[in-house]
């Protein structure tokens, strides 16, 4: 026998040639998932679909995220009293999670809606003076519940080479807190003083400075250990090193401004705030390209996870939302935890996050899990993406950059899920925060998209045929 032997499938037959001195290339090849093989058929041989997918990954490669302001939600986004926005995919009150009916409730009592908290839920039940609206439907995102109603400050990025915009709230911290359906009085009055203080402080922070530059930012701290979901230590205080000097010449009482440095230098989250709408931004720019199966958003409710696709619009691909495996805190277990939650997984949506593990290994010790499967995740991404990131580089893996532009079609081909890493909302509202982990889409939203995607190549292939 001469030259190398490709093993595929089993590797016990892969290492019995390799111990007969044979050079063996192992291949991690895969069955495609049940019921796809026609459609995929149909999507590989569109002949749109190259193109489609190079000029969509060019557009999301070639954003750059800049903080150019920070303004309440009515005043960026239009939303009017009784208006909330929320993570994931539409979804009505009577099927709404614990965690995100807490922070609607929440919500109601920020705004003044109701005179105590638990009055919130008869005016959701009624549904006639409020409403209910994904995030994404306004170009925003919201970590975990992400509800955002009209008087919460959103950080405002903006790209400079073509004016698009997206949005975030600020980011309350971790534990006992709205975005985890957390809404008693500590709560609101920390929401309260979000409103009162640190959102006016920043708002001329920025607006006194040079525009923050995110994507800058993101490319630095991922060198410095961060994977920009779950660890943004980095991220935040580089964030603090550009917003402060303007924040403590702004004429504030100095002790507003000292509260505000050391309310965000105590929270190394802040800045998942900034990476989450960077991240937006980019993708968004990737949309609606006919053919093109890329994943341009990956969120979930709490109850539903949904994924949107180039080249069908606005259409969301949903499944149930999977409960995250990895390490709770305190008392609580996998009971109390709530199905995945969140507008968050945009970060992995675009090469971070679970995507970029390797740039952050000692991220196992929040979510769970160890050092080689760091690195072992982020190789496996590889090969559901449509290329790579190099200004996001991963300096383990030789300064690759990250796995960027989910492929519709590679993950039905290879049965291979997005890696996802995230925070755990309690099962009930109210609770807050239970623990953090590693969870995974439901595998049915990709072939439903797939199908999708094959129909219209076929009206298209039928719209070229003459008549």
């Amino acid at each position: 026998m001469s030259g190398p032997v490709v093993g595929v499938g089993a590797d016990l037959l892969a290492q019995a040639v390799a111990d007969q001195a044979v050079d063996v290339i192992r291949v991690d090849w895969r069955p495609p998932m049940p019921g796809t093989e026609a459609d995929l058929a149909t999507v590989a041989l569109d002949p749109d679909r190259p193109a489609a997918n190079a000029t969509a990954l060019e557009r999301v490669l070639a954003v750059r995220a800049r903080l150019v302001d920070v303004v309440p939600a009515h005043e960026a986004l239009g939303l009017q009293p009784g208006e909330f926005l929320h993570a994931g995919p539409p979804i009505a009150w009577e099927r709404a999670s614990g965690p995100l009916r807490g922070a609607l409730i929440g919500g109601a009592a920020l705004e003044g809606l109701v005179a105590e908290p638990e009055d919130a839920v008869a005016l959701f039940e009624s549904g006639t003076s409020v409403s209910l609206e994904p995030c994404h439907h306004r170009r925003t995102v919201g970590p975990m519940a992400g509800v955002v109603t009209p008087s919460m400050w959103m950080w405002v990025l903006e790209d400079p080479a073509t004016g698009a915009r997206t949005h975030c709230t600020l980011n309350e911290g971790l534990g006992k807190v709205l975005r985890y359906g957390a809404y008693s009085p500590d709560v609101l009055a920390r929401l309260r003083w979000m409103n009162d203080v640190l959102g006016p402080l920043l708002q001329h922070a920025v607006r006194a400075a040079d525009p923050v530059d995110v994507t800058a930012i993101l490319t630095q701290m991922l060198q410095m250990g961060d994977e920009a979901h779950n660890r943004n230590r980095a991220g935040t205080l580089m964030l603090l090193r550009d917003l402060v000097p303007a924040m403590v010449t702004s004429g504030a009482a100095p002790a507003d401004v000292a509260e505000a440095v050391d309310f965000v230098g105590s929270n190394d989250h802040f800045f998942l705030n900034l990476a989450m709408p960077a991240c937006k931004l980019a993708l968004d720019a990737g949309r609606d390209v006919p053919g093109s199966t890329l994943v341009v958003a990956m969120s979930r409710n709490g109850t539903d996870f949904g994924i949107q696709v180039s080249g069908t619009g606005d259409e969301w691909f949903t499944g149930p939302a999977q409960v995250a495996d990895g390490l709770y805190l305190g008392d609580f277990g996998p009971d109390d935890a709530n199905p995945d939650i969140g507008d968050s997984a945009i970060t992995e949506t675009a090469g971070l996050g679970g995507f970029a593990m390797a740039t952050a290994p000692a991220i196992v010790r929040f979510v769970g899990g160890t050092v080689p499967d760091a690195l072992a995740t982020t190789r496996r991404m590889r090969e559901i993406t449509l290329g790579d990131n190099p200004r996001w580089s991963i300096p383990v893996l030789e300064f690759a950059g990250v796995p960027t532009g989910i492929d519709v079609s590679a993950v039905c081909r290879t049965g291979i899920l997005p890696q996802i890493n995230t925070g755990m909302a309690g099962r009930e509202a109210g609770v807050g925060q239970v623990g953090a982990g590693l969870v995974t889409p439901p595998a049915g939203i990709f072939p439903q998209a797939l199908r999708r995607l094959a129909a219209l190549a076929r009206e298209r292939a039928a719209a070229r045929t003459p008549s």
